[in-house]
């Protein structure tokens, strides 16, 4: 059987932490930020982890990051 591909898409979006789980950047950071509180853009600076929900679905499209 073939290795797996990446998907090239999924992989410039996500990392992998040390402990497995996978690491995205946050949304909702492009436009209209001076109707944001400042604490929330400021909390939006910084990664999120992906759901656990999604993470098994996500795990497969970026199989050897």
């Amino acid at each position: 059987m073939p290795k797996m591909k990446t998907k090239r898409g999924a992989a410039k979006r996500l990392k992998r932490t040390a402990s497995g789980k996978l690491k995205r950047i946050r949304g909702w950071k492009r436009h209209k930020l001076e109707g944001k509180q400042p604490g929330r853009r400021r909390r939006l600076r910084k990664p999120g982890l992906v759901a656990p929900a999604d993470e098994r679905r996500l795990k497969v499209l970026v199989p050897y990051i």
